[in-house]
């Protein structure tokens, strides 16, 4: 009997440390989208840091990452079309699993 709750507080944990680690990739990746757009809304230093932090927050209005698209799509008119967008989340989110992996 042990053995099993062993077995299930092995399950939990790794499923805890899983989420988290989900959670800092995502946010890892929001404020380096928000970084890329800034640079192609021309924002630079405090006004570019404040559009990256504001993108994680957006990032907690809704379950996923469609709410992040959302906004960057209807920032970005004119930018980045959403194919682009989606390429580059896409891309910034494998970046900030293997970041968080080497760490």
């Amino acid at each position: 009997m042990s053995n099993l709750k062993d077995r299930e507080a092995a399950f939990e944990s790794k499923f805890a440390h899983d989420s988290e680690m989900q959670f800092r990739a995502e946010a890892r990746c929001n404020r380096a989208l928000g970084h890329w757009a800034a640079g192609l809304l021309g924002l630079e230093g405090e006004a570019a840091e404040a559009y990256a932090v504001s993108l994680v927050k957006a990032d907690l209005a809704e379950p996923g990452h469609e709410d992040v698209i959302s906004k960057l799509v209807a920032d970005l008119q004119g930018h980045a079309d959403e194919a682009t967008i989606r390429a580059r989340h896409a891309q910034t989110l494998t970046e900030a699993k293997a970041a968080l992996a080497e760490a």
